[in-house]
């Protein structure tokens, strides 16, 4: 398994997933969104795989941040789970008012988000 840890997150990369783990009362702003999509990038190593984002009982996502997130970048689908109405109530606006660069849902069950990024693995031919 190969893994990057951030100041307020960490990535990892474990049977062709990625995986980022956010900090509990993070802030996400547009310093530690670029640290985590620069660390995408770097764990993906020019493949396009699928990203799962813990992102339950974050604080905040800043504008700057939102647009960080829809820079294409080495995920291929995105798995975004959350715990609370407030998480799908974030990831909801987020997904109404930007452009993200691939297909992204929001999930409160993690083996149900496991499995909608692992059916996208099966798909990938070789």
């Amino acid at each position: 398994m190969d893994r990057i840890e951030l100041d307020d997150s960490v990535l990892s990369l474990e049977h062709g997933l990625l995986h980022l783990v956010w900090n509990h009362g993070v802030s996400i702003d547009g310093g530690n969104a670029r640290a985590a999509m620069d660390a995408v990038n770097k764990l993906a190593h020019g493949r396009s795989l699928p990203l799962l984002v813990d992102m339950a009982a974050t604080a905040f996502l800043s504008h700057q941040a939102r647009e960080i997130f829809e820079e294409p970048c080495a995920a291929s689908r995105i798995a975004l789970l959350g715990e609370s109405p407030v998480d799908r109530t974030v990831v909801q606006f987020q997904l109404q008012t930007s452009h993200i660069p691939c297909p992204t849902r929001f999930f409160r069950s993690r083996p149900e988000a496991l499995a909608w990024l692992t059916e996208a693995v099966q798909a990938i031919p070789g």
